[in-house]
């Protein structure tokens, strides 16, 4: 059987997307124009939050809440090292700490408990993500950060449309974070949006994203200096006529989920996708499968290639922040030694391979993937069984 290369990811472009754009690039505003007002009142509407702030991405998002709240040099901030976007790396661009906690083994997303461990005078917010379109433990999180006063940051870079205990992913925290780059299922290139309900909070984060043209004449400086961090018209529009598809887009992404659940059944020992009791729904971002304890980094790095030669694109999901150079490396040793502080993050980040999910696959490419990853899960490890 002959079959085109499958790319982990594909945006869909339709008529509507072309006819906003090109509305854009007939206009006289580029930037700063009606077309982000309209992106920013229909996301807040479609999550669910009072006010929406359009941003360049989802680190620049993170960067600017921090700023907002008045976290920077001598704070700590909580926060997992197991994520796909760097989002957490804005706590290092302020100047303030990241201490990382571990995770939950099953969920992926910050462990409340593991996090309290991490609590000290210095702390000022805990950073929680919904890993991979599965929501984060948000009551007993919330619960944690209400007890010893913290701000709740809510990292929805990768989710769209989950909901726990009745609510959509993006309303649980204080401010929350969504990034429109590949792979999200609303994708504009690049760019993010922030939500809150604060209406004090959304005037600062304003501020902080951008210079105006109208302040332009102004001859001061303040001690809060703005980003040129705002989004184009341009990418506005793209994200606007995105979000008018994006209820379709998403059950679509469903139904590949579903083909993977069914011709996944063929692995000996496979489970199901894991999702918590108080999940209501998911939309993962990427189809995500763990290996078996037999694989080691090295071996889904020979799987990965094994995989990109019969046409599929595969990534490993995380590469853990606390294993990363800079922060092994840091004077007060922020990441330390794998296997010693987050035995959970280590674990699943050795094992987590991200396979292709999205509106364009079929379910003949998915029994490929699916037939291929077999394959060369029984060469390279001897017939170790993969689970999810």
């Amino acid at each position: 059987m002959e079959i085109d290369a499958i790319s982990l990811f594909e945006p869909e472009c339709g008529g509507r997307e072309i006819e906003l754009v090109c509305a854009v690039l007939q206009s006289t505003r580029w930037g700063d124009g009606p077309m982000l007002e309209s992106f920013e009142q229909a996301f807040a509407g479609w999550v669910g939050r009072k006010h929406a702030v359009a941003v360049g991405s989802g680190t620049l998002g993170v960067w600017i809440a921090l700023r907002a709240m008045g976290i920077g040099p001598g704070d700590e901030v909580i926060c997992t090292s197991h994520a796909w976007h760097q989002v957490a790396q804005a706590i290092t661009l302020t100047g303030a700490t990241p201490v990382f906690a571990d995770i939950n083994y099953w969920t992926g997303s910050l462990s409340p408990e593991k996090a309290a461990l991490k609590i000290s005078p210095r702390t000022r917010a805990i950073l929680a993500g919904n890993t991979n379109g599965h929501p984060a433990d948000w009551e007993p999180l919330r619960a944690l950060a209400d007890a010893h006063e913290l701000a709740l940051i809510e990292d929805s870079s990768e989710a769209l449309g989950s909901r726990y205990k009745g609510q959509t992913v993006g309303t649980f925290g204080d401010v929350s974070v969504f990034d429109f780059s590949a792979p999200s299922a609303l994708c504009t290139g690049e760019g993010g949006m922030l939500v809150t309900d604060d209406d004090e909070l959304v005037h600062e984060l304003r501020y902080l994203r951008q210079r105006r043209i109208a302040d332009r004449n102004s001859v001061s400086v303040g001690s809060r200096v703005p980003l040129q961090a705002g989004m184009s018209e341009l990418t506005a529009a793209l994200g606007l006529a995105q979000l008018a598809g994006l209820d379709e887009r998403l059950a679509q992404r469903l139904e590949v989920v579903a083909w993977y659940q069914e011709h996944m059944q063929s692995f000996e020992g496979v489970k199901p996708p894991y999702i918590s009791e108080d999940v209501d729904e998911v939309h993962w971002m990427l189809y995500v499968v763990h290996l078996g304890k037999r694989f080691s980094g090295s071996s889904r790095a020979q799987m990965i290639d094994d995989l990109h030669s019969s046409g599929i694109e595969t990534v490993a999901y995380s590469h853990p922040l606390h294993q990363q150079f800079f922060y092994m490396n840091t004077g007060d040793g922020i990441g330390r030694q794998r296997g010693q502080l987050l035995r959970d993050t280590d674990r699943i980040a050795d094992r987590a391979l991200a396979l292709p999910l999205h509106t364009q696959l079929d379910e003949i490419q998915v029994k490929y993937i699916v037939t291929t990853l077999k394959d060369t899960a029984t060469n390279v490890g001897a017939g170790a069984a993969i689970y999810l």
